[in-house]
């Protein structure tokens, strides 16, 4: 018989995360397109990321129907956060001379699932693209990351709203995320992680 789950963190409920999960507004609209098979992983970071904002959403699924409605909501210069050539630091979206917010849309998956995300949906491909520069290093200590500067999707929201909604600070959104990462090596124990993940 599966283990009850929290209906709103999907955790395990003796492993409930909500109660560290903040509420944070902020300007910039936030759209994360998740891959399926990312709903029910056990380090689900967009949806914890979803969770803490208030002007954030996620939908899933690997073709998006309405994804042009979505983008053509009005009020906002919208951008891509994906690595890429054409990709322009997104600290040059702060220097625009645009007073509209950003709505960021961000894809959740590994980095082969968010490429076939692109394919499939030529009207995300095609928007500008932004990438993060100079941003701290993972504290995802349980996935390899495939390349250098790799983040996890929770933190590179978080550091690109530290970006966008500067001074703003948005590292309380991480809380629950080192929560479970400490809980996920607490639940395999110090031997298996230093093991499989510290070599």
């Amino acid at each position: 018989m599966p283990r009850p789950r929290c209906p709103r963190c999907k955790r395990p409920a003796s492993h409930c995360l909500c109660a560290l999960i903040p509420d944070l507004a902020s300007r910039t609209g936030i759209l994360v397109l998740q891959h399926p098979d990312e709903v029910d992983h056990a380090l689900n970071t967009a949806n914890l990321a979803v969770l803490g904002l208030r002007n954030a959403e996620l939908r899933v699924g690997e073709v998006f129907e309405d994804l042009a409605g979505w983008l053509a909501q009005p009020g906002y210069r919208t951008r891509l956060l994906f690595p890429g050539e054409d990709a322009c630091p997104l600290s040059a979206v702060v220097e625009e001379d645009d007073s509209r917010p950003v709505r960021l849309v961000v894809p959740d998956g590994t980095w082969r699932k968010a490429r076939k995300l692109l394919h499939l949906n030529p009207a995300l491909a095609a928007l500008p693209r932004v990438t993060l520069t100079d941003a701290r290093p993972s504290r995802y200590r349980l996935r390899k990351a495939p390349m250098e500067g790799s983040l996890s999707t929770l933190e590179a929201i978080v550091a690109a709203l530290n970006v966008l909604e500067a001074p703003a600070d948005y590292r309380a959104l991480l809380r629950p995320f080192d929560a479970l990462i400490d809980g996920q090596i607490a639940a395999m124990g110090e031997e298996t992680f230093k093991r499989n993940h510290l070599s």
